[in-house]
């Protein structure tokens, strides 16, 4: 089972942005993932069509299962 961090953010246009991390640690916390979300926009570490990242819309770990099929 994969774990991954889904932080998702608003730009100044109030468009949505998403920036996945894959391997997410088991550790991760609300606090943890909030403060690395403000340091994400106080540093202007990314910019989109919509402009710079201004706020926090929210975040998720998606837990996804992968089934190989047998195919004999």
């Amino acid at each position: 089972m994969a774990k991954k961090l889904e932080m998702v953010f608003k730009d100044v246009a109030g468009k949505t942005m998403k920036i996945s991390v894959d391997n997410a640690d088991e550790a991760l916390t609300p606090v943890t993932v909030k403060t690395a979300m403000e340091g994400i926009i106080a540093k202007n570490v990314f910019a989109t069509t919509g402009g710079s990242l201004v706020a926090i819309q929210g975040a998720r770990i998606v837990d996804t299962t992968i089934q190989e099929m047998d195919m004999e």
